[in-house]
């Protein structure tokens, strides 16, 4: 037993030292000026299958942006919807003639539908700017003007951006905004560090010409997920200094928590499948960190009991994450319940070491689909 509390023991400190550095990179990030001119082209890329639920919300809010719309078009998607998704886009057309939108259908070509949706998007857009999002998000009036001022200020080829939860208080939705708070607060610090690691596919931007000359997803379409972090590693392998994090409340897409922990624990597998094959040797070094530092939280929970000095050892990973959560939370103003933090610190390591076995051992679910890993 004293064995495992020195190994667990330095664990902590590794974890507590990589958390610290991505909260100090939080803070050397610094928010755009927004004192350029807004007349960045778009071509918008929403890939969408079965979201008559979620349409009417995204549709409100893309017909509710401030922008040039000669600037802009929108691309949606259609990856083998069967519900009345179509019927929903195409009176939003007869309804708002002034918006460039119109909706092709997918090309399979690999096992991945939405790099396959992105790739037939991308081969029929306008403009050099990709802004790609997903249909069950809500976009923000400032969303192109602030994509567009990054873009005149630092000239980047791709632009990595926020994203967050519309959460209510219950256990199960609080859980996941906690949970993706932690992940946007590594995202930024990573920049921060200058170590980008990680994207949201809902709200990315990328320059057309180089996501061709890079050859696309073409490298990792075999990989169901990963629109995300895999085109982001190959933009930071061709240039690292180009790649940024777009630090600006104004740029903020927010998306909708799982309905039931079924749908959470299959859209957390997809998310742990791609692990294996990430390229970033830092990325790979986080995710043993942090899988052995949850495993060794999780036994001395259970040891804590008959010997409370391992309790002590949890201290510190727990404050350090109570920073990094709470300065993301207060960045992109979500409001998070004290005592559901309390309950997601002590039920996240079981979770994660679940999800990340289980990601090894099963096929996930994604829109009434079965992947293998």
């Amino acid at each position: 037993m004293l064995f495992f509390f020195y190994i667990f023991g330095l664990l902590i400190c590794l974890y507590v030292v990589l958390i610290l550095l991505f909260t100090i990179g939080f803070d050397k990030l610094k928010p755009i000026t927004n004192n350029h001119d807004y007349t960045t082209p778009f071509s918008v890329i929403i890939p969408f299958r079965n979201e008559a639920e979620n349409l009417p919300g995204l549709l409100n809010s893309i017909a509710e942006v401030e922008y040039n719309k000669s600037l802009y078009e929108i691309i949606l998607v259609d990856d083998e919807s069967t519900d009345n998704s179509l019927e929903i886009i195409n009176q939003f057309c007869v309804n708002n003639p002034a918006i460039d939108l119109k909706t092709i259908k997918t090309l399979r070509q690999s096992n991945s539908p939405k790099k396959d949706a992105i790739s037939t998007a991308i081969s029929s857009t306008k403009h050099n700017w990709i802004l790609a999002t997903d249909a069950d998000c809500i976009l923000p009036k400032t969303w192109l003007s602030s994509f567009s001022a990054s873009i005149c200020e630092n000239n980047p080829n791709m632009l990595v951006a926020p994203v967050s939860f519309k959460s209510n208080s219950s256990f199960l939705h609080q859980f996941q905004l906690i949970d993706f708070l932690s992940m946007q607060g590594a995202t930024i610090g990573g920049f921060g560090i200058q170590q980008p690691f990680m994207a949201n596919g809902a709200n990315l931007a990328y320059k057309k010409e180089l996501f061709l000359k890079l050859n696309g997803f073409k490298d990792n379409d075999f990989i169901a997920s990963g629109d995300d972090v895999f085109l982001l590693e190959n933009f930071v392998a061709h240039d690292k200094s180009k790649v940024l994090f777009l630090k600006d409340i104004k740029a903020l897409v927010t998306t909708y928590p799982t309905k039931n922990w079924s749908e959470l624990v299959q859209q957390r597998k997809r998310w742990a499948a791609k692990a294996t094959h990430f390229k970033n040797n830092f990325a790979k070094g986080i995710g043993v960190i942090v899988f052995f530092t949850n495993i060794g939280i999780g036994v001395a929970l259970i040891i804590g009991i008959i010997n409370p000095v391992f309790l002590v050892l949890i201290v510190p990973k727990f404050a350090i994450d109570t920073l990094l959560i709470f300065k993301t939370a207060h960045l992109y103003q979500n409001k998070i319940n004290y005592l559901s933090f309390l309950k997601t610190l002590l039920f996240y390591p079981f979770f994660t070491v679940y999800i990340a076995v289980s990601s090894l051992l099963s096929p996930f679910v994604w829109k009434d689909r079965l992947f293998n890993k």
